[in-house]
């Protein structure tokens, strides 16, 4: 598990049924791309967040392939119809099997 990861999420607390709101995630990662040396030589293994994931009430919403070019800590901006009131869930996958997850509930105004 990569040290110091921390996912926040910006997700309004209400809604009218239909609106398009914005949704706003960043996860503090590091990003290593497994292709620079450190001070001996050795190469720095990967160690990418590879996925990301945004569900409502169980429907997904986005599913983002992440590839080694991204930099660090990712960012994803997006925009949502929110039907009913009820559940974000955010996922994001890393390199070496780690998940790290948020959820954010919207209500209905």
């Amino acid at each position: 598990m990569a040290s110091g990861v921390k996912p926040r999420v910006k997700v309004p607390k209400k809604a009218t049924p239909g609106e398009a709101i914005t949704i706003k995630t960043l996860i503090s990662h590091q990003m290593e791309s497994g292709q620079r040396k450190d001070k001996e030589g050795n190469i720095i293994p990967r160690s990418i967040i590879n996925r990301f994931t945004c569900e409502f009430n169980g429907q997904l919403v986005t599913d983002i392939t992440i590839e080694p070019a991204v930099s660090t800590n990712p960012y994803f901006q997006f925009e949502a119809i929110v039907p009913e009131a009820g559940d974000f869930k955010f996922t994001w996958y890393d390199d070496d099997g780690s998940v790290y997850d948020a959820t954010k509930s919207v209500a209905m105004a």
